[in-house]
C-alpha cells in the first residue's frame, strides 16, 4: 500500500478533524500532494493542493479559510486540518501523490 489515509470520523457541524495521508514505497518528497473528496451521487472533486516541498498551496473556493493542507516530509505524511466543518462536507476523502490513491477515509459531519 502506497497511500494510506486515517482520520476521518462523525463530527458536528462547526466541529474540526485532521485527516492523515501516510506515503511509503516512493519518494514522496519529490511530489505534490492532492485531496479530494466525493459525496454520494457526485463526482470527486479536488480539494486542495500543496507543492512538493510545502511552499505552494492551493484550495477549492468551498473550503477556503476553513481547512489547510500540509506536509511534513521527513514523516513521509501529508494532513488536511479541517475546521468549521459543515454537513456538506460529508464524503470519503482521498489524499493522492504521484499517480497513487489512497484507499478513502469516510468523513460525516451531522448533529
Amino acid at each position: 500500500v502506497l497511500l494510506v489515509e486515517s482520520g476521518g470520523g462523525l463530527v458536528q457541524p462547526g466541529g474540526s478533524l485532521r485527516l492523515s495521508c501516510a506515503a511509503s514505497r516512493f519518494t514522496f518528497s519529490s511530489y505534490a500532494m492532492n485531496w479530494y473528496r466525493q459525496a454520494p451521487g457526485k463526482e470527486r472533486e479536488l480539494v486542495a493542493s500543496i507543492s512538493s516541498a510545502g511552499g505552494s498551496t492551493n484550495y477549492a473556493d468551498f473550503v477556503k479559510g476553513r481547512f489547510t493542507i500540509y506536509r511534513d516530509n521527513a514523516k513521509k505524511t501529508g494532513y488536511l486540518q479541517m475546521n468549521s466543518l459543515k454537513p456538506e462536507d460529508t464524503a470519503v476523502y482521498y489524499c493522492k501523490a504521484r499517480y497513487y490513491w489512497g484507499q478513502g477515509t469516510q468523513v460525516t459531519v451531522s448533529s
